[in-house]
């Protein structure tokens, strides 16, 4: 969301108080409007017959200046039309600020954002998932489906997009791998990928914004409401990254060094989506960096990287590229937003005036993590024995070693039974579901339930969401808490 080109992320800044011009009726032409480019000219831009002057807006915009500088002087609907959240009552309340007059009507109106739709060859997605937003499209699976299953159906597995969705054809796909100095860069399809040797490992998925909406009940951050369902465990199978760095001749080396993804999603200026891991990693072969085209036994949906997307086991779902089209090697981590602008933790005390993301490391490793799936926040429960279920994971391999659980706000705990496949030693990719049947007090009419893991570190989840709190709403691992009734 940070590369927004468009006025949606504005809401960061609603009690921002700016200098508006006055609405008017001043009439403009075109050719004017595309006059006003810069700084010195002022900025404008135009939606359907109205102009805006948007100067004092663009140091503020939190994708950075030069993504809103690309529609000054001409319309915004292309770029609302790729990121379709702008085009709410709230947001175009917000730009009115900025009105300064009417195009020429004899000047050919801008086409609507319903005539352009980079979205319109979407896949078909499973009902069951509950939308975050539609363009791009973001979902979860319900809680109650989340953990039904130790692996995750590919149909309800959490969605992460943050671009159209690219239709590639695998007969002429091919992925380039840049070189080494001396080395040799590589082109290879779908089929070469194939014939490297091929490895098969169970991975969960977490995005960096998983229960984002509760540092919301704290205090307003920005981005996606996820709640519980943003992170998904799969079987994915491909040929692993060291190896294909390897025969275009890399290898560890002294110096700091990083391995950089590009997709072959991109905006309408062409900027592709990117992320980087640390060389180290990439080259290490029990870090198990996959290069996946099979999910659960089938190639990769459209919606998951089809048809070749990276996997990085114990890594923040942002680092795990899908529609990959390019890996390279540089001495610096990419320059892409999505690694130096976004998915980057911060002291509660930074706001948006303040913050500097270049004070901050990317995100790779995710801290310890559970939620409870069943009961459901609200829900009424049977007296005698109440049954409740959820999912713990931690980053970096590290196991979930127990799941502590209360009925009473974390007076007193019980242990959950954890269930899945056992753990490998450093090499927990994957989580652990757990449940604990436990007698319904007597007399008790409603239930605190709270539930906290701990990894094989000792890490173990912040009682409350207030001191992790963070302008991006990521991170976001507090005990979880589930509020019940009791059926007399």
């Amino acid at each position: 969301m940070g590369t927004l080109l468009g006025l949606g992320a504005v809401l960061a800044y609603q009690d921002h108080r700016c200098r508006a011009a006055q609405e008017s009726t001043h009439i403009y032409t075109k050719e004017e409007v595309s006059s006003h480019t810069s700084p010195e000219t002022g900025i404008w831009v135009t939606l359907g017959s109205e102009v805006f002057d948007v100067t004092e807006f663009v140091d503020l915009h939190p994708g950075g200046p030069s993504k809103l500088m690309l529609a000054a002087g001409g319309p915004l609907e292309p770029f609302w039309a790729l990121y379709a959240v702008h085009n709410q009552s709230h947001v175009r309340e917000l730009l009115a600020q900025y009105k300064i007059g009417e195009l020429n009507p004899e000047d050919k109106v801008a086409p609507t954002v319903e005539t352009s739709d980079p979205y319109a060859d979407d896949p078909v997605r499973h009902p069951a998932l509950k939308v975050n937003s539609q363009r791009p499209f973001n979902a979860e699976p319900p809680p109650e489906l989340l953990t039904e299953n130790y692996i995750t159906p590919n149909p309800i597995f959490f969605t992460r997009n943050h671009l159209p969705v690219p239709n590639l054809d695998p007969d002429t796909y091919r992925l380039h791998v840049v070189g080494a100095p001396g080395g040799q860069s590589l082109s290879l399809s779908l089929d070469d990928l194939h014939n490297f040797p091929r490895y098969e490992i169970t991975v969960t998925l977490q995005c960096a914004g998983n229960r984002r909406s509760e540092m919301t009940q704290v205090k307003e951050v920005k981005g996606l409401e996820w709640r519980t369902g943003a992170i998904s465990t799969a079987r994915w199978a491909g040929a692993r990254l060291c190896d294909v760095l390897a025969q275009a001749g890399h290898q560890l080396c002294e110096t700091e060094a990083h391995v950089c993804f590009e997709g072959l999603d991109s905006d309408p200026t062409g900027t592709a989506y990117g992320a980087s891991i640390p060389l180290a990693r990439a080259m290490d072969p029990e870090a198990e960096v996959l290069l996946a085209y099979e999910m659960n036994g089938q190639p990769l949906p459209r919606d998951h990287g089809f048809p070749v997307r990276v996997v990085v086991p114990g890594v923040v779902g942002a680092r795990h590229v899908k529609w990959l089209g390019r890996v390279s090697v540089q001495p610096e981590e990419s320059y892409s937003h999505w690694q130096r602008r976004d998915y980057k933790g911060f002291s509660p005390s930074v706001d948006w005036e303040t913050v500097d993301f270049d004070s901050a490391p990317s995100i790779q490793e995710l801290p310890v993590q559970s939620a409870i799936t069943e009961p459901r926040d609200g829900e009424t429960v049977e007296s005698g024995e109440v049954t409740i279920k959820g999912y713990a994971w931690s980053g970096g391999g590290r196991a979930v070693i127990r799941v502590d659980v209360s009925l009473d706000g974390g007076l007193t705990w019980q242990v959950a039974k954890l269930d899945g496949e056992e753990q490998r030693p450093r090499k927990a990719w994957a989580w652990r579901l757990w449940q604990l049947k436990a007698p319904v007090p007597a007399g008790q009419k409603e239930l605190n339930i709270v539930c906290k893991a701990v990894d094989d570190g000792y890490n173990v989840q912040p009682d409350t969401v207030a001191p992790i709190w963070n302008l991006r709403g990521v991170l976001s691992n507090a005990w979880h808490r589930v509020h019940v009734y009791v059926s007399p």
